[in-house]
């Protein structure tokens, strides 16, 4: 054989080689890489947020050696600065956490009521819902649980020293930070309600109005963080904090007092775990109604061949509507603070029972959501709550979602402290039977009293596959968070989406009552729409529906992100 010839095929029998080995390195078959895989993915730790100054900080937490809880503290008194329409002090939340031996625990920070709650409070002498009075102002107010919920969760598993955690936090209220153009609308749009409720000023007003780039800050905040900082839990239900917040609540009749601080306490419960396929899901327990409604809506559908019909097609659609408005029913009699009522979980969670409820539906017409009612066992949060994800190198996992409840809470800032006020309360099921500001039904499992803990629709949720880490998810979105997290994790199972085609992938919202299929602006296709109209599914266009933040780990152990397009989400990682 000539030489040429022989070269030639040696150099092409190389190129062959290590192309191959090339391509096995991308996908982390070959070597150690580290760091930065394709885009979006990467090795050694990520956090995904509202804020990418927030997903900022965690990421500096990561990269100091601090775990996946360390970030996650960080995170939350971030975003009390840079997101506080729903990030907070002032709120309260839930969240999971896997460790890497696959450990799972779950924290509920949720907010109570005051002492001084009681069932009727907020109705007329005729009976009827006072609206504005679970929604605005100092009655609005649960007592507190994020600082509470912080505290134990660094307490149990953090790493780094909690000052190292608060610092950043200090540093961006007192120097401040340049506001988006989506939050400058947002503090134009409220200039009216802050004035009415914070008659002696607050930081979120100015002369003039706000406009992109505009710095904010926030002197009494940073003052408030320090004192956390300095002084952990007692930092914030004790001394000078406690002081000014009971001060706000005699300034404009609210009814939270010392002992209500100095009694709350953030309780660690056994998250709610269940299987999809091949799939493990662990999740929040209530007074979280999201995990076991997530569980009921995967039951309900996993034996329907979804994969062949399509993201969003009319027979998926159908299929996941008339789930929902089954599980959507069950919420509204059997969830509640356990606390206070015993949530039949087993029995709600049983397979036999879920497959009975969905045996009674048509595909030839919609069930109207009147015909539906509470499964037979024998025997509104408002859209501007926050959530963020975070793993770490070692693989450790955190889910958390936080929240005020409406967009700024009460409106409400505490003089001499700078944090909002949540309105939680409406979260309550104010009269039973009669929808809250999001349109969501309780009953009297639900009801106002004195120490309980109101229902929720936060899901922070993390998924295993064949005994390892798998997803990290979660959405704010009052009562369409439980359907965005669950059609997210659908469009990654079974449509075979990226974790950010997942997140980004247009989604519909059904609730029982109102009996309406709620959807985001080309969700469906036409012809679609005229199928189901056709079996009377009454198809309400409407804005955003949930604001995921989402990571995936991938068979390569790499990590991939998901940040909602829907806001000014970020993933941050390395």
């Amino acid at each position: 054989m000539p030489t040429q010839r022989i070269t030639k095929k040696r150099n092409t029998h190389r190129n062959i080689v290590l192309a191959l080995i090339t391509g096995l390195m991308l996908s982390g078959c070959v070597g150690g890489q580290l760091g930065k895989h394709n885009s979006n993915e990467y090795r050694n730790g990520m956090v995904v947020s509202a804020s990418p100054l927030a997903s900022k900080v965690g990421l500096g937490i990561l990269k100091k050696g601090g775990n996946a809880v360390d970030a996650a503290v960080a995170v939350q008194f971030a975003l009390a600065v840079v997101y506080p329409n729903a990030g907070n002090l002032g709120g309260g939340g839930f969240m999971v956490y896997r460790a890497a031996s696959g450990e799972t625990n779950s924290l509920d920070f949720r907010e109570k009521a005051a002492a001084l709650s009681s069932r009727d409070m907020y109705l007329d002498s005729a009976g009827n819902a006072i609206t504005d009075k679970s929604l605005y102002g100092h009655l609005a107010a649960g007592v507190p649980g994020s600082v509470a919920g912080m505290v134990e969760a660094h307490q149990k598993y953090g790493k780094l020293k909690w000052a190292d955690l608060i610092e950043p936090s200090i540093e961006l209220a007192r120097n401040g930070f340049k506001v988006s153009a989506r939050q400058a609308r947002e503090l134009n749009g409220l200039k009216e309600t802050f004035t009415e409720f914070n008659p002696d000023g607050t930081a979120f007003l100015k002369a003039g109005d706000w406009t992109e780039g505009d710095v904010l800050q926030q002197q009494e905040l940073a003052n408030t963080l320090e004192q956390i900082r300095d002084h952990g839990r007692a930092g914030f239900y004790e001394g000078a904090v406690a002081d000014s917040l009971i001060a706000e609540m005699q300034r404009g009749q609210g009814i939270i007092s010392k002992e209500d601080l100095k009694n709350y306490k953030a309780v660690w419960r056994k998250p709610t775990i269940g299987n999809y396929k091949e799939y493990k899901i662990i999740t929040m327990p209530p007074p979280s109604s999201g995990g076991i409604a997530l569980l009921q809506l995967l039951k309900s559908v996993e034996t329907y061949p979804l994969k062949r019909w399509g993201l969003n097609a009319d027979s998926t659609v159908q299929l996941v509507v008339e789930a929902e408005r089954r599980v959507y029913a069950d919420r509204a009699a059997y969830l509640g603070d356990p606390d206070f009522f015993k949530v039949p979980e087993q029995q709600l969670l049983d397979n036999a029972y879920i497959k009975n409820r969905m045996s009674n539906f048509s595909w030839n017409k919609a069930t109207p959501s009147a015909q539906v009612k509470e499964g037979n066992l024998n025997g509104r949060e408002h859209e501007e709550t926050t959530h963020f994800s975070i793993v770490d190198r070692d693989g450790n996992a955190v889910s958390i979602t936080t929240t005020l409840n409406g967009s700024y809470g009460a409106a409400v800032v505490v003089k001499g402290a700078g944090f909002l006020l949540n309105n939680e309360m409406d979260d309550f099921s104010v009269k039973p039977g009669t929808p809250n500001m999001y349109g969501l039904v309780g009953g009297e499992a639900n009801a106002i009293a004195p120490g309980k803990r109101m229902l929720s629709s936060m899901t922070p949720t993390i998924i295993e596959k064949d005994g390892k880490l798998f997803m990290v998810v979660g959405t704010p979105g009052g009562s369409t968070i439980i359907t965005s997290v669950f059609q997210t994790i659908l469009n990654v199972i079974e449509f075979d989406k990226s974790m950010q085609q997942a997140v980004s992938a247009k989604k519909f919202h059904h609730q029982w009552l109102p009996d309406e299929v709620y959807t985001e602006e080309n969700t469906l296709d036409s012809l679609t729409m005229l199928k189901l109209k056709a079996k009377g599914y009454n198809i309400i266009p409407r804005g955003s529906i949930g604001r995921v933040d989402a990571i995936l780990k991938t068979k390569w152990g790499y990590y991939q992100g998901g940040a909602d397009p829907r806001g000014d989400d970020s993933i941050a990682a390395w």
